[in-house]
């Protein structure tokens, strides 16, 4: 049997307990909360998650694999002498730009 014990805290510390336990109890929110912290890596992080920079940064070599995809599938079709129609270039060219200035975008922030 575990040693039950009391825990003192601010007011505005049980509100935000209550509010966001859900079903839990507070005991087992206050203990899940404490594990969670404790769980956390050297650079402070949860293995769980990602920060907005490291996502930003995959969206933004995503985009790019995209864009070097597209660069080169057209070059390809060109150099076997297959001319592609004016609007499947259009469409191409246009997904190009488009990805290039998003991706330009994302690099400015």
């Amino acid at each position: 049997m575990s040693e039950k014990r009391m825990l003192i805290v601010d007011g505005d510390v049980v509100r935000k307990i209550d509010e966001n336990r859900g079903d839990m109890s507070v005991a087992d929110f206050i203990s899940f909360l404490i594990d969670s912290q404790l769980k956390q890596d050297v650079n402070g992080y949860s293995n769980d998650h990602v920060t907005k920079e490291e996502f930003q940064q995959f969206e933004q070599g995503i985009r790019e694999l995209l864009r070097n995809f597209l660069e080169f599938f057209l070059s390809y079709g060109l150099e076997l002498g297959k001319e592609p129609t004016d609007k499947e270039l259009e469409a191409l060219t246009k997904k190009l730009q488009v990805l290039g200035a998003s991706a330009k975008a994302k690099n400015s922030q």
